[in-house]
C-alpha cells in the first residue's frame, strides 16, 4: 500500500530526485511513523488490508509520506541539489 501512494503522490513533485537512495529514505521516514500491522495468517492479511484501505488509514499514509518528500527533499543523501516542496 505505501508503494502504490508514494507512486501516486511522487507524480505531484517534479523537483524530488526520486532515486532508489530517495525513495527508500521516504519509505523509511514515513514507515517509521505509522504504527505497524503484523499478520500471520492469510485471513489476518485480508483483514488488515480492509482496514488499511479505509480513507483515515490512506490519509495517515499521505500525510507521513508528504513528510517524508519534503524532508529527504532537504537533504538528499544521494548527492542531488537539495529543494523545498
Amino acid at each position: 500500500m505505501a508503494q502504490r501512494e508514494y507512486e501516486r503522490l511522487r507524480v505531484q513533485f517534479a523537483t524530488f530526485c526520486g532515486c532508489d537512495i530517495c525513495r527508500g529514505d521516504v519509505f523509511v521516514y514515513a514507515l517509521n511513523r505509522l504504527s505497524p500491522h503484523y499478520v500471520s495468517t492469510r485471513e489476518g492479511e485480508v483483514i488488515t488490508a480492509i482496514n488499511l484501505d479505509t480513507d483515515q488509514e490512506k490519509a495517515k499514509l499521505d500525510v507521513v509520506l508528504f513528510e517524508g518528500f519534503r524532508k529527504v527533499a532537504a537533504a538528499p543523501r544521494c548527492g542531488a541539489k537539495p529543494v523545498t516542496l
